[in-house]
């Protein structure tokens, strides 16, 4: 019986797609009438490990949450304190978020003292159990983690398999929710005239962190091919740049593109989402491997068909041909796939979208977890 618990991760003032997923569990669970709070980080990266512009929001706290910011990432002596006060207040289940080695040594340590209580069970939801970008000493760190928790969730088919490469734990599937919390979505014709965006122009979006793994260049490429560019597309790119910028720019001049992107590249808060979403035909997703993505909850919740490339788990949630297409990961096929998107039309998709969004709820994701601690 989970009577209480405490996730471990991002959270307020912490800003992304993480702490929006750990504030909305939170909320969950509250909602079941479980205790719940998010112990997050009052420091999450040293300012030089982390290349956006800034870790933190401008944005209020969320409503009703219960958030403390006792983590110090590079603290050992910190790491030990929060494991004390987590051992003493014996929480009935610590969710514990996992994506990046760097945070193992201390998200291990934390979750082995605190379980020492011989009461708490530990959970880690797994976005990534390796990052897309390897380095030196990632396995190894990763063992480490693994071995300081009880169970795992995990939201993809890929990480499950990843999981099972460091552990024998139980593991248990759930995929990833639509996140509600960007207000109601807003018609095609008020989005684009906030955005300044001419009514009849075909405009598709790439939406997130820009960073190798996600393929803006190999999109940038499928602009730049006759069909893409006889149907007079253009592109909405909306994401800060996770890497040097400058190589996206040369590219986007060596292929003559500067008339045909619209680029937007500063961190965009959860109020303004629904301006860029709702602004475009289709959301597309480029990558050259993936876990599984943030961008595809977000699509779902504002109902627009989207391309994803089949790589890692993303087609997995995007059922080919009824909810959007799934190309292989190359330029030729990316802009046949976007070929496809309009001569098919919005409307194609809309009923599915529909119907296949209703699988993707916090409630079942909430009671996953929960389950998963009873057999622990």
């Amino acid at each position: 019986m989970v009577k209480s618990l405490v996730i471990i991760g991002p959270g307020w003032p912490l800003r992304g797609g993480l702490a929006a997923f750990d504030h909305q569990l939170a909320s969950t669970f509250k909602d079941k009438e479980v205790h719940s709070r998010i112990e997050t980080f009052s420091l999450q990266y040293p300012s030089f490990l982390f290349p956006g512009t800034s870790q933190y929001t401008s944005e209020p706290a969320p409503k009703d949450a219960n958030i403390h910011e006792g983590i110090n990432s590079i603290n050992p002596f910190n790491w030990m304190k929060v494991g004390l006060q987590l051992k003493r207040e014996r929480p009935d289940l610590i969710i514990v978020r996992y994506w990046i080695p760097f945070l193992a040594p201390c998200l291990g340590m934390i979750c082995r003292i605190a379980k020492s209580n011989k009461h708490t069970k530990v959970i880690a939801i797994v976005d990534n159990m390796l990052p897309h970008e390897k380095r030196m000493g990632d396995k190894m760190l990763t063992r480490y983690f693994a071995k300081s928790v009880d169970g795992f969730v995990t939201m993809s088919n890929k990480v499950t398999n990843d999981v099972r490469y460091f552990s024998s734990k139980p593991i248990v599937f759930s995929p990833h929710p639509i996140f509600n919390h960007f207000g109601e979505a807003i018609s095609k014709e008020a989005a684009r005239k906030v955005l300044s965006i001419g009514q009849d122009e075909k405009i598709i979006l790439f939406f997130g962190y820009i960073r190798p793994y996600k393929g803006l260049d190999l999109l940038l490429n499928a602009m730049a091919t006759n069909a893409i560019k006889h149907a007079n597309i253009k592109l909405l790119i909306v994401g800060e740049f996770y890497e040097d910028a400058q190589p996206y720019h040369d590219l986007i001049k060596t292929l003559a593109l500067e008339e045909r992107l619209i680029i937007h590249s500063e961190f965009v808060p959860d109020n303004e989402v629904k301006n860029y979403v709702c602004a475009a035909d289709f959301i597309i997703q480029p990558y050259k491997n993936a876990t599984q993505s943030g961008v595809t909850p977000l699509a779902y919740y504002f109902e627009k068909p989207m391309l994803v490339t089949n790589v890692g788990a993303l087609a997995d949630s995007v059922p080919n041909g009824k909810v959007g297409e799934v190309v292989e990961p190359n330029a030729d096929a990316i802009a046949k796939g976007i070929e496809t998107l309009y001569n098919n039309g919005a409307a194609y998709y809309a009923d599915n979208i529909k119907e296949v969004k209703k699988k993707y709820s916090w409630s079942q994701m909430a009671d996953n977890f929960i389950l998963l601690h009873q057999k622990l």
